[in-house]
């Protein structure tokens, strides 16, 4: 079966690259923008990157925030009255994960009915879903879950964690500009950065053929593999924080080809445990991959060199030391390593083995997981 490769959205990426928002909107022909961030955005005053250059270019907007740190279809709902209320005709998400998602699934709303459970990637919803969207632009401020560039939305719709996936959801532009990462505190730049590092990794060794996402993949990674540890110890670092938000987008980018257990059981754990999902991945990545390796043994042995393993190593041993350099680099940050280091208890564990099985990012891992195999990687993990 033939694969397809292809990437449309416009990055604009660089210190400052904010200023170039204005121009973006009118490029996209905007009239009055509606801006979805998150409570933790606002509190931190990081709207005044954006907020200053809507009213210089004389582009009326509106703010809309009430939604959880974990989007909710329900939250979507309220979202898509507050775009229809202001007369708006465009969707700018200024944030990390939660306010970027938010963005595209109110986006999905204006053109596409409820109910949004009708568009679960995972039930073939992606089929009902058109390119009759609003111009969307995204402005990260976390270097994590890549999603300024990615065609998905991840809601929690009765309790699940519902990917809904389609190209037709692509930014019509990402703006990359490291000056709105700086000062993120270090646990958020640790667990974004180990989110980011996973979905290059698992992107990676993914099942499938993408030579293109195999490229940008190993990119990322060692991007990140460089930067991370930088950007944790100084917040101020604006190289490390730029290679970073590059490090993530190019996961995003790269996973399209697919994911692996590791996402399967993160997604898991936020639901059951609370668990921000960055953390989940970190928490959970050298268990899976010495779980695959296996099944992919010369693919985690080239990405270990691209983390900063030492080439001259056999691709066994490089394979070996892939989980340890992971597991080194979570330390650095300060990063719990263990499930019941993180407020996870024992007796979640076959509810956040339930919900793995149902999760279909682990059809794309290199080796297959049944029940008892996410049994055995999260008591190892615990």
């Amino acid at each position: 079966m033939p694969s397809v490769m292809s990437f449309p959205t416009r990055i604009i990426h660089g210190r400052g690259a904010v200023r170039e928002l204005p121009a973006e909107l009118k490029r996209a022909g905007v009239r009055k923008v509606l801006l979805v961030t998150d409570k933790g955005i606002l509190q931190a005053g990081l709207l005044r990157f954006v907020t200053p250059l809507l009213e210089q270019a004389g582009m009326p907007f509106t703010v809309f925030s009430e939604f959880d740190p974990n989007p909710t279809d329900a939250d979507a709902l309220k979202g898509i009255e507050a775009y229809r209320a202001g007369g708006t005709d465009a969707i700018v998400a200024v944030g990390g994960g939660a306010s970027l998602d938010m963005g595209k699934a109110i986006r999905l709303l204006v053109h596409h009915d409820p109910p949004l459970l009708r568009y679960d990637d995972a039930k073939g919803g992606d089929q009902y879903i058109t390119d009759r969207q609003p111009p969307f632009l995204a402005v990260p401020t976390t270097a994590g879950t890549g999603s300024e560039v990615g065609r998905s939305t991840v809601l929690m719709i009765d309790g699940t964690k519902v990917v809904i996936f389609s190209p037709h959801l692509l930014a019509n532009a990402a703006i990359l500009d490291p000056e709105l990462t700086v000062g993120l505190p270090p646990f958020i730049t640790a667990a974004t950065g180990m989110d980011a590092l996973t979905h290059n990794l698992e992107a990676y060794v993914a099942k499938g053929d993408h030579p293109l996402a195999d490229a940008i993949a190993l990119d990322g990674l060692r991007r990140i593999g460089q930067h991370l540890g930088r950007a944790v110890k100084n917040g101020k670092d604006i190289e490390a924080r730029e290679q970073m938000l590059l490090g993530s987008a190019m996961g995003a980018i790269a996973f399209q080809k697919g994911l692996g257990a590791c996402h399967s059981v993160a997604h898991a754990l936020t639901p059951v445990a609370g668990t921000h999902h960055g953390l989940a991945n970190s928490l959970m990545l050298p268990t899976v991959i010495q779980f695959n390796r296996p099944a992919a043994e010369e693919r985690l042995a080239t990405a270990a060199v691209a983390l900063g393993a030492d080439p001259r190593m056999n691709a066994k041993e490089r394979a070996h030391a892939c989980a340890q350099i992971v597991d080194d680099l979570r330390a650095q940050c300060g990063l719990p390593r263990k499930l019941s280091q993180a407020g996870v208890k024992r007796e979640m564990i076959p509810r956040i083995v339930d919900k793995a099985m149902a999760d279909a990012c682990h059809q794309s891992n290199p080796r297959p997981c049944t029940q008892v195999d996410f049994e055995r990687i999260i008591e190892e993990a615990f």
